[in-house]
């Protein structure tokens, strides 16, 4: 409607560039960090299943998944800039599962936003896919990353694996054709890795998981503990709660460079400002109802939501 006013409180968060081709670190929680995604087969069945047909269904590439007790990390492309569709059709999927298959009556996912990180360089991409794979050894409940039982997928599998499924028993409806029988996805490599570099860079994500590991071991020799049973790690309760130290004010970074990258760190930082200045003014000038008012490009609440027109992604310099 031409009369609708958008009012927008100071409180909202920044608003997020969404481009085409670009590759993220997502991080979401579980509500008070309960560990309603423990490692068991069933949830690892509903994660992997609706991993194999989101992603297809929205046109991602996935390159890594781990999902810990109380969160779950995805390194992602999102090749058509519709990634906040892909999280919002995930993230609501798995929550009506877990409640269907824990038998949980309160919200699943934690009220923070979810952590959406643009990964800048390919440093920053093999730094981040070895973190999210060596995630359970980082919080010291397994030895080595292979070792986890739950969804994952492995250094060698990144351009070589797929993910297989069969859908799970609960909530998702076997008649509705979007929920096939079986679904598969292929673990992709990230853009501008060739075939031929796909070896090389495997092993650089490989070698940065070897020294997640190492780092771990030592901490533990350190402290005089040992790692946990892996397969106990399936039949903890649902209900109990994580009780590691985790700031309550961490940093939710927008994007990551890479270790020795701040070039490329301070390029992002300035495009980030530039996109959110013309952002504030476009949405100035279409509140005062100036519906011809061009956003900048990578908008996508306000062209999905309000048609408002936005401008075409610059032509890459060769």
């Amino acid at each position: 409607m031409l009369g609708t006013r958008i009012v927008i409180s100071p409180l909202v968060s920044q608003p997020r560039q969404i481009l085409p081709q670009v590759t993220y670190l997502i991080t979401r929680r579980t509500i008070l960090r309960h560990m309603l995604l423990r490692p068991d087969h069933r949830m690892t069945q509903i994660l992997l299943y609706l991993l194999a047909v989101l992603v297809r269904h929205h046109g991602m590439q996935l390159h890594a998944v781990c999902a810990m007790s109380t969160h779950i990390h995805l390194v992602v492309t999102d090749v058509d800039a519709k990634l906040p569709a892909f999280l919002q059709s995930f993230h609501r999927t798995v929550a009506l599962c877990t409640k269907v298959l824990r038998r949980w009556t309160d919200v699943v996912w934690d009220k923070t936003p979810t952590s959406v990180v643009r990964l800048e360089t390919p440093t920053a991409v093999i730094e981040k896919i070895a973190y999210v794979l060596a995630n359970p050894v980082a919080a010291h409940l397994v030895r080595c990353a292979h070792q986890w039982p739950g969804a994952k997928v492995l250094a060698a599998e990144i351009g070589t694996g797929v993910l297989r499924a069969g859908r799970p028993t609960v909530y998702l409806d076997p008649r509705n054709p979007q929920w096939p029988e079986h679904a598969t996805l292929p673990i992709s490599l990230p853009p501008g890795v060739t075939p031929d570099e796909a070896p090389a860079f495997r092993r650089q994500v490989a070698a940065e998981i070897a020294r997640i590991e190492r780092h771990a071991e030592a901490e533990m020799h350190r402290q005089r503990k040992s790692f946990p049973n892996a397969r106990d790690l399936r039949t903890i309760s649902p209900q109990q709660r994580a009780t590691s130290t985790e700031p309550r004010f961490d940093r939710n970074p927008t994007f990551a460079p890479g270790r020795g990258r701040a070039e490329a760190g301070r390029a992002a930082a300035s495009a980030l400002q530039t996109f959110r200045a013309l952002y504030r003014e476009a949405l100035r000038r279409w509140q005062s109802l100036d519906r011809d008012v061009v956003f900048p490009a990578g908008t996508w609440w306000m062209h999905v939501f309000h048609r408002a027109v936005v401008g075409a992604v610059a032509a890459a310099v060769p």
